[in-house]
Formats: structure tokens, C-alpha cells, sequence
């Protein structure tokens, strides 16, 4: 075995898929699990343990054995919901699990973030040299994402950490961002876009396999210790057709109609999108997806690349 391996959230998306992953790269693999668990997951043959991040000692009692490296992606992620869950789940959580994986000598910590640390507005192929935190967001979860990443910054050494920064995740078994552009396809006999990009903006899309990937050199590159990498495929993909590739996929009898509306005729509907829902938006948009829709998402994946080359790997180029 290469080494042991403490993944949380592997009943999840990108947990499930990281789990496999490394399974499969000859990694020993112990997932935490809470309530439903992928099917992949199970069938990958790792050790599953129950874990809450909002039990502390349900996480102390993952550290009965050691660990070489933890990978830690288990998140509140979510448009919506109250601060204070963020604030417990995403922040004070992984301020505990990276305080528990120093205490138990683990090799790095490697942190699950989002490229949305940079702030959602027009970016034109900007690096990770040269991006900064937008620590003017409002929205919580990139607001604790920030405040996690300032944490490992600021209290372990650079090469116990390091940080991996997906953009909008798709692919093997999406539960996500996929079920939810589907499900406004259907509902709305026009592809609606706002603002100045009329759909031509780039959508962001990253391939679960290439997180993973990013996952892996993050965790086992000297020269990934203290860094943030962000992950982006490298196929540009506007908007408008994302859209149209996931209806010639999922609603192949559907015809494509796009109108562009300003922005404000929007916002007071995404506003009480945002303000009333739970953990789970009223209805789409919600003001944090309105301003992801909106914006120019074109970062660099230069770092991403050289970390694959590194590895032995190469960019996966799937499909939606």
C-alpha cells in the first residue's frame, strides 16, 4: 500500500469519487460516512465510519489508528442556510480535524475549498499568483471557506497542508449542479440568461476526476505544500452551451429558445430565494447562483496541469 488514507464525506459526491479513486491507486482508504452513502462508495471495498463534523468526538475517535494523509471534503455546500451551521460545519469543524491531524502526525492535510474564494465577478485567465481571497463575499459558504483557509495558513507549517479549489464539479454520478440545471430546463420553455455576457461567459466546469486528481498531487507533491490549486477543465464551455449540451443529452426533444433579460429583473425574486430557504433554495436562481450565472469564470489551470504532469497523470476530458 502506498499509504493510508482518512477521507471524510466519502458517502457524498466528490467523496464517493475520491474514495474510488485512491482505492483504485493503491492507497488504503478509511471514509466517514453520515447518513446516505453512494453506491460507488460501497462498492470500493474502503473501511467506512460514521463521523459528524458537528460531533467533535465522534472525529477524535477516527484517530484510533494512523493515518499517512487526510483528505478532508466532507461540507455544508449550499447557496443557503443559516450562518451558524456554516460556521460550525465549515469552519470549526476543520479547525478541529487539521488540529487532530497535526496532533496524530499525519503527513499533510489537504482541504476540499472552492474557487469561489476568489470572489464570483469577470476574471480573464488570472493565476493563483495572481488571484486573491474576496473577503467581501456575503455568501456563507465561501465566507468560511475563506476563514478555514486563512486557519491553515495561518497556525501549520506550509508543507503539512495544502488546498484544492474545484470550480463548478460535474461527472460520474452528479448529484448536484447536473440535476439542478436539468430540472430549470424542463420547468422553463426559454433558456433565460442575465447581464451584459448574454450566455456567453464561461461556465467553469471541473471534472470530478480531475478534482481527484488535484486531490492527489495536492496530497503528495512537495512543491503543493501551503498552495492552493484551482481546479478547471480546460475546454472553454459558455453557458449558453452548457445548456444546450445537457438538453441534447438529458431532453433530446426539447427546442432551445435563449432570451437575455437585465439582471434586475431578477434580483428581488433571487433575494427571497436567498432569504427564506433553508438548506435547500426555494426556487433557482438564489442571489449567490445569480451572480456564479453572471460572471466570467475564467481562471487558469496552469497550476492544476503541472501538478498532473507531476503525478503521472493527464487532464480527463469527459463528457457532461
Amino acid at each position: 500500500m502506498k499509504g493510508h488514507i482518512l477521507i471524510t464525506g466519502a458517502g457524498g459526491y466528490i467523496g464517493s469519487n475520491a474514495v474510488e479513486y485512491f482505492m483504485k491507486e493503491g492507497f488504503s482508504v478509511t471514509g466517514t460516512v453520515r447518513n446516505n452513502i453512494a453506491e460507488r462508495c460501497l462498492k470500493s471495498g474502503a473501511e467506512l465510519r460514521k463521523a459528524d463534523l458537528c460531533d467533535f468526538a465522534s472525529l477524535e475517535a477516527l484517530f484510533d489508528r494512523r493515518y499517512d494523509y487526510v483528505i478532508h471534503i466532507a461540507a455544508l455546500a449550499s447557496d443557503t442556510g443559516r450562518e451558524e451551521k456554516f460556521r460550525i460545519t465549515n469552519f470549526e469543524a476543520v479547525k478541529h480535524l487539521a488540529a487532530l491531524a497535526m496532533k496524530h502526525e499525519v503527513k499533510r492535510f489537504v482541504y476540499l475549498s472552492t474557487a469561489d474564494v476568489y470572489g464570483l465577478h469577470d476574471f480573464h485567465g488570472e493565476t493563483e499568483e495572481e488571484l486573491s481571497f474576496d473577503r467581501s463575499v456575503t455568501n456563507f459558504y465561501p465566507k468560511y471557506k475563506i476563514k478555514s483557509e486563512e486557519f491553515l495558513q495561518q497556525t501549520l507549517v506550509p508543507e503539512r497542508f495544502s488546498c484544492v479549489r474545484p470550480c463548478v464539479v460535474y461527472g460520474n454520478g452528479d448529484t448536484t449542479i447536473t440535476p439542478r440545471a436539468v430540472a430549470f430546463l424542463k420547468s422553463s420553455p426559454f433558456v433565460i440568461h442575465f447581464g451584459k455576457w448574454h450566455g456567453q461567459n464561461r461556465w467553469p466546469l471541473a471534472h470530478v476526476e480531475n478534482v481527484c486528481r488535484a486531490l492527489h498531487g495536492a496530497m503528495v507533491l512537495p512543491e503543493a505544500g501551503g498552495k492552493g490549486v484551482t481546479v478547471l477543465d480546460s475546454r472553454f464551455t459558455t453557458l449558453s452551451s452548457y445548456y444546450r449540451e445537457l438538453a441534447a443529452q438529458y431532453l433530446p426533444d426539447k427546442k432551445i429558445r435563449e432570451i437575455t433579460l437585465p439582471v434586475w429583473t431578477i434580483r428581488g425574486l433571487a433575494w427571497f430565494s436567498s432569504v427564506f430557504s433553508g438548506e435547500k433554495p426555494l426556487f433557482d436562481p438564489t442571489l449567490y447562483a445569480l451572480d456564479t450565472i453572471t460572471s466570467n469564470l475564467d481562471l487558469s489551470n496552469q497550476r492544476m496541469l503541472k501538478f498532473f504532469r507531476a503525478i503521472g497523470k493527464e487532464e480527463y476530458k469527459g463528457q457532461l
